[in-house]
């Protein structure tokens, strides 16, 4: 084979070699999913915490059931964050998520959490005790109580607009994170428990899903919860 007909082969392997590289590469571009995770990988130290907080998640569902009749009457909750008030109308039919939420509330767990991921005309993720620290924002929307707890989805479980929802990593694997919906979606009416609704404040939650972020879905302007009222 002469020169020229190498050059000619090199050229095709070369080229066959680019076109399967670039073929086979995965669409790395943001996008809803059918799923609000807590964690964006299975690394070793992910699954460890999950596993820790499933063995913890027995006895916190037996506090859990031993408060409800206490908090019965609670059927509100006010967050106030730094872009306004947000006022939550509990669901009745999801008492141990309720009772979750109320007890974290109450210790002041939510005190200086951020919305921590922000996707517009999808939903505003917030409840991560990490959100707290500027310092461990790669980390953030990867913390929790400490426990988990099982999911309470029913046939009435639905993600429409204004409806505020418990994120996870899987079944049954619910902390402290939540999220409120900006648009109806329903496609995640079977994984996440929907424990309440804004009854006042809808716009403050739209306005908040509307700020600008950055390519993690961070919101640039810090949006934090100072406090939580429950009433």
């Amino acid at each position: 084979m002469n020169k020229y007909g190498i050059i000619v082969l090199l050229i095709i392997v070369l080229g066959l070699g680019y076109w399967v590289s670039v073929g086979t590469k995965k669409d790395s571009t943001n996008s809803p999913t059918d799923e609000i995770n807590l964690f964006g990988d299975d690394s070793k130290e992910n699954v460890d915490q999950n596993q820790m907080q499933n063995e913890q998640a027995g006895e916190v569902n037996k506090e859990i059931n031993n408060n409800q009749i206490e908090n019965t009457k609670i059927m509100k909750a006010i967050l106030h964050t730094n872009k306004g008030d947000i006022t939550i109308q509990f669901n009745p039919s999801t008492p141990k998520t309720v009772e979750n939420f109320i007890k974290l509330a109450r210790e002041g767990f939510y005190d200086g959490t951020k919305f921590h991921r922000v996707i517009k005309d999808f939903m505003s993720q917030g409840g991560d005790p990490l959100s707290k620290d500027d310092l461990k924002k790669d980390s953030w929307g990867t913390g929790g109580p400490g426990y988990q707890f099982a999911d309470e989805i029913n046939d009435e479980n639905s993600n429409e607009v204004g409806t505020i929802s418990m994120a996870n990593a899987g079944p049954n694997t619910n902390g402290s994170q939540f999220f409120i919906n900006a648009a109806d979606n329903n496609f995640l009416d079977t994984k996440h428990t929907v424990f309440g609704k804004v009854v006042d404040g809808l716009d403050v939650a739209l306005a908040i899903n509307s700020v600008k972020v950055d390519s993690s879905d961070k919101p640039l302007e810090p949006i934090v919860i100072e406090s939580i009222t429950v009433n």
